[in-house]
This record gives structure tokens, sequence and C-alpha cells, in this order.
């Protein structure tokens, strides 16, 4: 039996059953004696209490929760200043995840799309008013009532707007089928990073089916930052092709191309909603993949660093000597012509001359295909996958990575991150 079930937390909260687990905390059905409701409350697990860094992103998950107050956001009634113990007090949803709701319904359609993913954007566009960012927008994450609303859940890795970078984590792999290309190469992310997500629910809910898929976690986030997914009219005509421009504008691989806030999706949204039929003028050329940096290509592989690439094709060698051999032609030709016509007998010279043309064409030849080739042609570069966060068992998990490469295990330190994760 759970530890907590039949406990009363400081005097005020007693807990009736386990509702839910995630990654850091599992949630439990409570009853608040203070005001006489229900409520639902995330406790931080019992291994993870003692790990500082835990402690550290659960409490900022209360702190940043607790600012927010809006409609389509579960609410936050409470949070433990109990040193002892980490908690948080939600209200208490009565309803199921919006991953259920797609598994129950199979392919949504539209107009109910529309509906939904209109509300998870408003809840978006309180947040980053607030200067949170949610970074794990999945239909996991997304509560849908019996009366049709849906309310945005768990900012479990919610951090303010200004806290800086973000690494493609082993809390956030789960929902790697959502994450942006800026997630899964661990650069910098901002709140367009929450609307690429948004943007991949919108296409399962309109699509019934997710853009990528993969057999491991980290060929998923590779083909975010290398693919381009089928349009969703390309699945299904019927979709509206002002729907699809939407979708697809906010999955633009390059942040720049997405929609520049939650309130410019919802304006396209609610026009979208008012006339169907509008016509969103985008550039297709918005949605194909960044090219990797300039730091992001290298030519040398170090041990320790696990890469997968796409290797361009050499181009075909091309012979640049092949006009000797012709003009070889025309002088043996010749000499017989100037024989005919004027019975001369320097044919021996010709032929000396032609002998020795072929010779130096043969050697500049050569020069070229052991020698010039090998060092004007450079070598085909690399692209190197962000895989901090990823554990080295992992990676090994990826049949690409280990066809294509020796993966080897480079020095070793001391961390706070779980054994054998990737740090650099």
């Amino acid at each position: 039996m759970d530890q907590y079930i039949g406990k009363m937390l400081d005097d005020r909260y007693e807990i009736l059953e386990l509702i839910g687990s995630g990654g850091m905390a599992n949630v439990y059905k409570a009853r608040c004696h203070r005001l006489n409701r229900l409520v639902a409350i995330k406790i931080l697990k019992s291994d993870l209490a003692d790990n500082a860094d835990f402690r550290r992103r659960f409490h900022d998950e209360s702190q940043a929760v607790a600012q927010l107050s809006h409609a389509n956001i579960v609410s936050v009634y409470d949070v433990s200043t109990n040193p002892d113990r980490e908690y948080i007090v939600m209200e208490l949803i009565d309803g199921i995840t919006l991953k259920q709701y797609m598994e129950r319904r199979g392919r949504m359609d539209w107009r109910e799309s529309l509906h939904f993913i209109t509300q998870i954007m408003r809840g978006l566009s309180h947040a980053h008013s607030r200067g949170i960012i949610h970074r794990d927008i999945k239909p996991q994450n997304i509560m849908v009532l019996r009366d049709g609303s849906v309310k945005v859940a768990d900012f479990g890795i919610a951090r303010v707007a200004s806290g800086g970078h973000s690494t493609l984590t082993q809390e956030a792999l789960g929902s790697v089928h959502y994450i942006s290309p800026e997630q899964a190469r661990g650069s910098h992310i901002d709140a367009r990073s929450d609307l690429y997500s948004a943007g991949v629910v919108l296409y399962e809910m309109i699509t019934g089916r997710l853009p990528f898929e993969g057999d491991t976690p980290v060929s998923v986030a590779i083909q975010h930052i290398n693919s381009i997914p089928l349009s969703p009219r390309e699945l299904d005509p019927t979709i509206p092709e002002a729907l699809e421009a939407i979708t697809m504008k906010a999955m633009a691989p390059n942040p720049d191309n997405r929609y520049p806030s939650a309130d410019a999706m919802l304006a396209d949204l609610e026009e979208f909603r008012k006339n169907p039929s509008i016509n969103f003028d985008y550039d297709v050329s918005e949605f194909v993949p960044e090219e990797p940096e300039e730091g992001a290509m290298t030519q040398i592989r170090t041990p320790h660093t696990p890469v997968r690439s796409r290797v361009p094709e050499p181009e075909p060698r091309r012979r640049r000597y092949e006009e000797p051999e012709e003009e070889e032609e025309e002088l043996e030709n010749r000499p017989r012509r100037r024989d005919r016509r004027r019975g001369g007998t320097n044919w021996p010279i010709i032929a000396a001359i032609v002998v020795i043309l072929a010779f130096v064409a043969g050697l500049f030849y050569f020069m070229y295909q052991f020698f010039i080739s090998s060092i004007l042609m450079p070598s085909p570069d690399y692209t190197i996958p962000k895989l901090t966060g990823y554990t080295y068992e992992e990676v090994l998990q990826d049949p690409e990575l280990r066809q294509e490469f020796n993966i080897v295990v480079g020095q070793t330190v001391e961390s706070e991150e779980a054994a054998g994760t990737i740090l650099r």
C-alpha cells in the first residue's frame, strides 16, 4: 500500500488515493478539511526527495504555476513550505487527458480540433504573458473536462523565460514526439518552442498520426531537426487549406518562421473559425530544416562523441586531361597528310613529340588522381546532434548510430546527473 494513503499533510489534506504518476512526482486525490473540497496533490517521489537538483526543479514548478490563473490552466491552490516534504495542491479535474480522448476517438474532426487547440493557445498565451514557458506541451498534459473545455496541466519542466537554455534531459525523453528542433539540439528556447509543440498536437488531432515516428527517442529527435513531415492534406485532402497553413506555420523548423506569439496564432485561428475558406499565404521554403550552424559541423570525429550524419555523396571524379589524347590522334594523322602532300620524312620527330605529350598527360593524370584530388577535395562533413542528457545505454539502443559509427565512452566525471548520462 502507498505510504501516503490515509495520511494527513500539515493537519489539512487527507490523502485518499493515487490517481497518477509522472517522472518526478505522484499525484493523489485528497480532501481539504479546512475548505471541505476535493483536491489533487502532487508529491515529489521519495527516491528523488534527497536530490537537491530535483527538489529545486519541483520548487521552480510550484512557484511558476502559482503565478498563473486562467480558465484553460489547471489552478494551483497551495504550495508546501514544509522543508521535509515538497508538494503542491491543485484543482481536481473531472476528466481525461487529450491523449486518452484521441485514443478513444481516433482521428478527430477538424472543427473539434479547432475547438481544442484554441483553448490550448489561450492558456499558453496567459502563461507566456507571465514570462513562463511550459516546455512540455503534449496531449498527456492537456485535460479534457466533461463540458468539452480543456486545461493545460503539468508545468513539470516549466521555467521562467529568462532562465536561459534547455537540453533534452531524461525527463523530456517521453515527450520527444512533441519537442521543438531547438529543444532537440539543446539550443536556447523561448515561447515559440511551445508553439511548435502545440502545432504537433494540432497535427496529430487532424491527421490521427504523429509527424515523426522512430524506434528510439534519439531517432525521433533527429527527425525533428533534419526532416519535414507530410503535410496534413497529403494524409487527408478534406482538411481545410487554411488549417493546414496554421499547423505547418506553427511547426516551422526555424523559430523565426513560426508565429511570433501565441496571440498571433490565436488571431489566425479566430480568422479561420469565422471563414474556413480563408487563404493564408505562406512560403513552403519556410518549412525546410535549417542548415546546421558552422560550429555544428566538423571533419573530425573525437573518440568520446557519438555522432550520426547524412554523409553527402562525393562528386564523381572527372578526368581533366582528355584533350591531350585527342591531340595525339590529330598529331598522328597530321604527319601522314603532310607526308602525302610534301613527301617529307618528319614523322619520327612528330611521333616523338606525341609520345612526350602522352607521357606528360599521363603524369599529370596520375598526380591528379593520387595527390591533387586528396588535397583539393575535402572530406565530407558530419553533423553532430546534441545528445547531452541522454544516457550511454540509450544511445547504444539506436541501431543507426551503432551501424554507422563507433560509440566510445570518453572521460568520466562526477555529476549530480544519473550514472551514464552524457554531459558533453
